[in-house]
């Protein structure tokens, strides 16, 4: 058993994310493809652009360490992101899957959101400030992209995705409430 150092697990968590952000990457496009909601589709491709950038952030981080990018597998991304291509397998296209989506998405920003936030802690323990400020960059954008994604859950699940049942069910209540007054 080797001794732990906290450098070691800074780099242990950079790695996990580089792996992670690659299989996002590869991912998005996928779950871009299989909406059917236009602004979550747009979601996923504005999301893909900004995990892009992340791991280019990620792989400045490395090289300011004099280390090459390398990332280690990320066995809780590969899981996370199999459950949302299951999904896509299993479901036909409508807003059911867009919502199933959503909620697979955002499991995995909330993993990134919770991996950013403990590396950038790091980081600035260890007294290195520009890595910290680079990790802060992407959890904020991982933090808007989890709230942009509650936003069009919202819209679907309040918008006509519910179905016509719930929409003749009040007008059955309202009815019955002016029947109610007439007697």
């Amino acid at each position: 058993m080797k001794e732990g150092k906290f450098e070691d697990l800074l780099h242990e968590g950079l790695a996990d994310l580089y792996d992670a952000e690659q299989q996002i990457v590869r991912a998005l496009p996928k779950m871009a493809q299989a909406a059917t909601s236009e602004d979550l589709a747009a979601a996923f491709q504005q999301h893909l652009e900004e995990t892009q950038e992340q791991v280019k952030r990620l792989e400045q981080i490395f090289e300011a360490m004099g280390e090459q990018p390398a990332g280690k597998p990320c066995e809780g991304m590969k899981g996370l992101l199999t459950e949302g291509q299951k999904l896509i397998g299993e479901m036909e296209r409508s807003p059911v899957l867009d919502v199933g989506l959503i909620a697979a998405a955002q499991k995995v920003e909330h993993y990134e959101i919770s991996s950013y936030g403990s590396v950038r802690t790091l980081a600035e323990t260890l007294g290195q400030q520009e890595t910290a400020d680079l990790l802060q960059e992407t959890l904020d954008e991982e933090k808007a992209t989890d709230d942009v994604l509650t936003e069009i859950a919202e819209s679907i699940l309040g918008g006509d995705a519910i179905g016509d049942d719930e929409d003749e069910e009040l007008e059955d209540e309202e009815d019955e409430e002016e029947i109610e007054k007439e007697a």
